[in-house]
């Protein structure tokens, strides 16, 4: 969240942050919450000063035997106590009421940041892999068939157990699943991450101090519960991200110095219901409510955070290089960028399977797998995670960044598209073989079932 002091000194610049990311939320009232906060508390401190001298007066004044004016003082002292309680209890909600209306102010966004309106106008820094890429199928089928076709991917069962958005992974499609998990995973022990195995629920608190809340409810699932309270401290919430649990394995604490830099990585299913997203991605699993990730996590000093950001767009790409798959770095404009993050680029997997407006020349789509993000103290101060320069010195708010190392299914489906083969089988990529028992090939396996007589690929 961005400090009072902050708001107060620079409300222009807090207004153009509004403007260029999109939120409307009331400024004017905002500043009027805090002038008064501050009226309040100035003319409390003069009222419990004035108390003081008069308590002060009593016992002299009993003791030159003034009892008249004794009395008038322990009077005025009481009516003192009174309006310092009215005044207290008037600064309390105040206080409470702004802490609530600072939340819902999003983070600046870094002078570096190009503007614009929407996705339309991000700007692409640089592609990788594209130039050289592998001869394909004259036709490439689209993952969501190639995987039906192959019986690893499987879609009705998924809805008949759970609902639409969800999926099986079967045979060989669970264990590239596992793969590639396994394989992202060794890939950032390499670039020194400690993994974390973070709890899957978590609670309001946490989802506030990453930014989650309050502005995006409707995408969680919410866990049942006992409270009438809604986005109680205690509420349970299936996590969105593993950014959410890790980023919060430090809050409300000081680091030291020594500790920083803290790089961890996490494995983790995620949940999103992704209610502003209905009809974007009907089939397959480009768009699904529970999916695998891993995600990174840092923790700066505020001066190595923009090295640090350079630094974890190259660990996050580095997985899709040793897949030998292409892809694109793509900067985020203002309009694009998120309600948390002060600089973001997107790295996007190309896909050959289906032609999207959106999609390079050559046809197929670009896929997001990673969001790399600077939070500045944004996040820090909204979970109350410092560090101490020095024993002797003030404590300071760290800076947090996180990006994607990266999302699974969509990678299976860059891996299943531009892996395909004129057959239909899929060429397992060189780099995850190892973590396949060395198998070279998806061929797929034979459907089950009475219903599927006739079918799969062998047939």
């Amino acid at each position: 969240m961005l400090s009072r002091q902050f708001v107060r000194e620079n409300p222009d610049a807090v207004r153009a942050a509004l403007e260029t990311k999109g939120v409307d939320v009331d400024l004017d009232r905002i500043l009027e919450i805090d002038e008064e906060w501050r009226a309040l508390k100035s003319e409390g401190d003069d009222l419990r000063h004035e108390r003081n001298e008069v308590s002060s007066t009593i016992g002299q004044l009993k003791q030159e035997g003034d009892e008249e004016a004794a009395q008038e003082a322990i009077e005025r002292s009481s009516e003192l106590k009174t309006e310092l309680q009215e005044i207290e209890s008037r600064a309390d909600e105040l206080e409470a009421e702004l802490e609530a209306a600072l939340l819902t102010l999003p983070q600046l966004p870094d002078d570096s940041v190009p503007v614009g309106a929407d996705e339309s106008e991000n700007v692409e820094r640089r592609r990788e892999g594209f130039d050289d890429r592998r001869e394909l199928p004259d036709e490439v089928t689209p993952h969501y068939d190639l995987g039906e076709k192959l019986e690893i991917l499987d879609f009705d069962r998924g809805a008949k157990v759970s609902g639409g958005g969800f999926y099986f992974a079967k045979g060989d499609g669970a264990r590239l699943e596992h793969a590639l998990i396994q394989f992202m995973l060794d890939v950032h022990r390499e670039q020194e991450y400690v993994d974390v195995f973070p709890p899957i629920p978590v609670n309001s608190a946490s989802m506030r101090g990453t930014g989650q809340f309050p502005k995006f409810t409707e995408d969680a699932y919410r866990l049942e519960g006992d409270n009438e309270e809604p986005y109680a401290d205690d509420d349970l919430w299936l996590l969105p991200t593993a950014e959410v649990p890790v980023t919060n394995l430090h809050r409300d604490e000081i680091l030291l110095d020594d500790d920083l830099p803290l790089k961890y990585q996490a494995y983790s299913p995620n949940f999103r219901q992704e209610a502003g997203e209905h009809g974007t991605e009907t089939r397959g699993i480009v768009r699904v409510h529970q999916f695998n990730k891993v995600e990174l996590v840092n923790f700066v000093r505020p001066e190595a955070s923009d090295n640090r950001f350079e630094g974890l767009v190259g660990e996050a790409e580095s997985v899709l290089d040793r897949l030998g798959l292409p892809y694109r770095i793509l900067e985020m404009c203002t309009g694009d960028l998120g309600f948390t993050q002060a600089k973001k680029y997107d790295i996007e997997v190309w896909a050959p399977g289906d032609d999207m407006d959106d999609g390079p020349e050559e046809g197929g789509r670009w896929l997001e797998v990673s969001s790399v993000s600077n939070f500045r103290d944004f996040q820090a101060r909204r979970a109350g995670i410092q560090y101490r320069p020095e024993q002797h010195e003030s404590a300071e708010y760290v800076h947090t960044l996180n990006g994607s190392g990266v999302a699974v299914p969509r990678v299976m489906v860059a891996i299943l598209e531009y892996y395909q083969n004129d057959d239909g089988t899929v060429t397992v990529p060189e780099a995850l073989r190892p973590y396949m028992g060395g198998q070279e090939l998806i061929e797929g396996h034979a459907a089950v079932g009475e219903s599927a007589v006739g079918d799969g690929p062998n047939e």
